[in-house]
């Protein structure tokens, strides 16, 4: 309508109606002519015609005028509310409103969401930065002291790959394709391939690997589960001083247990472990604990369809009890 005169734009939407009221007005003087009426009848019907159409234009181009004068101020102003619409004469228009009212509410819905998801990211990448610049502070430290930490170094590095890849996995979470295979896969296997990962780290540590081969073959997404298991052997190794020891073993039929002998969670920090960007007193003493770990594990094991659990005495240990059965979902 910006590049149509007002006026053509009132008549085009008139026309029906401005058609059908010249058919009338015509019509009457035809019937008046045929039945031989005096001239001067027909002369009262065309003006009364006159008036009435010429009442009735100009008060429909006023509220025409209007209405399009209230929906152009609401297309410049910077912010625009359903509840601005001009009122309503007919019942289409009032579905028109109804349909951009239900616009408007799921466009704030999106809108909402969206900021939401941008909060949410920003405060993990910030979380992510401070993490991660503490072993790369750790490398400058190590190259200074000379070559023959190279170990110290390389472990440093895998920590510094683990918070990439976890930072890349926080996004695919959120994508809309998850990328999820579920199929059959060797347990142990997928377990030995995180063990060997963390290997130098359990050297360095000094701590003992206890593993209790499952002979198991799970249905999973491979690649999902290999970062589930990381995440909660890098918490145990992560927690359990030097000289202690971390069991992997299977408990009852579906239960994979991680277990450690670790500093323990207090019991009032138990219930919300898995909260986002919740660290407790252990990551309150730990300052590069950032709170995402355990959170990504929980969403994790709800995408896979299994479940995770956590038992802990502070001084004792922590086991982590993943329930590894058939998926709380049908195969399709």
């Amino acid at each position: 309508m910006n590049d149509t005169p007002l006026f053509g734009a009132w008549l085009a939407s008139r026309k029906l109606v401005a058609a059908a009221g010249l058919f009338c007005a015509l019509s009457g003087v035809l019937i008046f002519w045929l039945y031989g009426l005096p001239g001067e009848a027909i002369a009262y019907l065309l003006c009364l015609c006159c008036i009435g159409t010429s009442f009735w234009a100009v008060l429909s181009f006023v509220r025409f005028w209007r209405k399009h004068k209230i929906l152009r101020k609401m297309e410049e102003a910077i912010f625009v509310t359903a509840e601005d619409l001009p009122e309503t004469t007919t019942l289409i228009e009032e579905d028109y409103q109804h349909l951009i009212q239900r616009l408007v509410r799921e466009n704030r819905q999106r809108q909402a969401a969206a900021d939401s998801m941008l909060e949410d990211l920003t405060s993990y990448y910030t979380l992510w930065v401070h993490q991660i610049k503490t072993p790369i502070a750790a490398m400058d430290l190590l190259l200074q002291a000379g070559p023959d930490r190279a170990t110290e170094m390389e472990i440093e590095l895998q920590k510094i790959a683990q918070y990439v890849d976890m930072v890349l996995q926080y996004l695919r979470l959120d994508s809309t394709d998850k990328d999820l295979v579920l199929q059959r896969c060797q347990l142990d296997a997928v377990v030995r391939q995180t063990v060997r990962k963390y290997a130098k780290l359990f050297i360095l540590k000094k701590i003992q690997l206890v593993f209790q081969e499952t002979k198991w073959e799970v249905l999973s997404d491979e690649k999902w589960l290999c970062f589930l298991l990381e995440q909660l052997l890098s918490n145990a190794l992560k927690y359990t001083p030097e000289g202690g020891k971390i069991s992997i073993f299977l408990e009852g039929e579906t239960n994979l247990v991680i277990a450690d002998t670790g500093i323990g969670i207090a019991p009032e920090d138990l219930p919300r472990v898995f909260e986002k960007g919740f660290t407790g007193n252990n990551g309150r003493m730990d300052k590069k604990a950032t709170g995402i770990g355990l959170y990504l594990c929980r969403r994790v094991t709800n995408l896979l369809g299994h479940t995770i659990s956590i038992a802990s005495e502070p001084g004792v240990g922590t086991q982590v009890l993943l329930g590894l059965g058939r998926p709380q979902f049908d195969i399709e």
